[in-house]
């Protein structure tokens, strides 16, 4: 039987073992935290807790800090739920689990406390860190695990950082009652996603109160709360009870002794070929240590990518066509290319956009504020599908599948959407 060692039980890398052991495998995972990993532990699921309590909280009925410390016990209550099941997967017969940090001590051959493993493959999962922009006072600022560990809700909330994370905070936050101020350095909110799509999102955020501010330079944090800051030539302080520094994640390395492997990382993670080969062969990368897509699904699917090629087999697994979603109130969700993209490529394309508020389900359930726009090619194949609104995360499935297979929309005006339903949206832009 063949040996896969795998360094990380995150959801590239426990979601791999467990189909690796399927196929007969025998699999060695290791992992020095505990197993899920960042989106288990301190990313996707404790924020997502915190983003479903966030929509039951009632200003000026519920107390702000009872609800906090509630909210905790219901998050550590999930965690551990999930991370129970993760054990469980892991205790496949073909599966050993090693609660320790391993590295490399040969291109195919670890070593954990004591003892030393060698495998016919090996893949690192070891996932990323959060990122810190080099400020004076950065120290004084919480990165994301601190602040998901709060007890109490801050009087007010700066955070640094207008991407993914920060705004899902700042989201959060202020639905509980916080003042939020975002600082963003670029000239947008989400500057990776669709233009318009974001600048909607901003327009939402700021109805609910946040304070956003781009072309933002933050200049220092002081221990006092305070962020300075300029935009164009104007400086100012905000001064604030907690500050979060949310400017991203970089991928984690340390410790593997990658040198023994033959090995090198550079700024932005380990470099990888389609199949998740290293520059070594048999030692393959896999989720946010590649510095590519830094989203769980996409670990697990390349996870599945290097292990088809390790058994030599193709498969149909698309990595462009990646949804990504943004778990703001409202949502937004995403796949395939941006209208800034498109014109940058020369691609030609038509915008159709369905409005949330023409919607009965949405506007029955007092959520009206969104709305789906499809980028399509000329022969109405979806070259981008970007949506605004509750349900985005769900909706955008329909959009990816589409996608995927190259169904051109007048296909899709065949299929029957349920009335009343969110999916009625996607309909509307098919020109049903």
């Amino acid at each position: 039987m063949k040996k896969l060692l795998i360094i990380g039980a995150g959801p590239g890398g426990y979601e791999t073992a467990v189909e690796a052991a399927a196929r007969g495998f025998l699999v060695t995972i290791f992992n020095a935290g505990q197993p899920g990993g960042t989106c288990l532990n301190e990313g996707c699921i404790p924020t997502k807790t915190f983003c479903a309590a966030a929509h039951a909280f009632r200003p000026g009925v519920d107390s702000a800090d009872a609800f906090m410390a509630a909210l905790q016990e219901r998050k550590s209550a999930v965690v551990e739920q999930l991370r129970a099941g993760v054990l469980t997967l892991l205790k496949h017969p073909n599966i050993e689990y090693v609660p320790l940090k391993a590295q490399f001590v040969a291109p195919k051959r670890l070593r954990a406390g004591e003892r030393e493993w060698e495998g016919d493959a090996v893949m690192i999962a070891t996932g990323s860190v959060s990122a810190s922009l080099p400020l004076p006072g950065a120290s004084h600022c919480l990165d994301s695990t601190q602040l998901l560990a709060l007890r109490e809700v801050p009087a007010r909330l700066g955070i640094i950082g207008g991407g993914v994370i920060g705004l899902e905070f700042a989201s959060v936050f202020a639905a509980l009652g916080a003042e939020v101020t975002v600082f963003e350095y670029c000239k947008n909110i989400l500057p990776r996603f669709d233009a318009d799509i974001a600048k909607r999102l901003r327009q939402s955020l700021s109805r609910r109160g946040i304070q956003i501010l781009t072309g933002a330079c933050v200049q220092k944090i002081g221990s006092d709360g305070s962020v300075a800051y300029s935009v164009g030539e104007k400086g100012e302080t905000q001064f604030f009870s907690k500050v979060l520094m949310a400017v991203g994640r970089k991928p984690y390395t340390d410790g593997l002794n990658l040198e023994a492997a033959g090995l090198e990382a550079g700024k932005n993670g380990i470099p990888v070929d389609e199949n998740m080969q290293t520059a070594v062969p048999g030692i393959y990368a896999i989720g946010d240590v590649t510095g590519g897509m830094m989203l769980a699904h996409t670990a697990k699917y390349q996870g599945l990518r290097a292990l088809n090629a390790i058994c030599g087999v193709q498969d149909g697994i698309d990595f462009s066509v990646t949804p990504a979603v943004v778990f703001t109130q409202p949502e937004l969700a995403t796949v395939g290319r941006s209208e800034e993209e498109l014109k940058a490529e020369g691609i030609p394309f038509e915008t159709r956009k369905a409005f949330y508020r023409a919607n009965g389900k949405a506007v029955s359930e007092g959520a009206s504020d969104g709305l789906c726009k499809l980028l399509l090619g000329g022969d109405g194949r979806i070259l981008g599908a970007h949506i605004l609104g509750a349900h985005a995360a769900d909706l955008i499935h329909e959009a990816a599948a589409l996608l995927a297979l190259g169904v051109p929309v007048s296909r899709a005006r065949d299929l029957i959407h349920a009335h009343p339903s969110f999916s009625e949206i996607l309909a509307q832009c098919y020109g049903i």
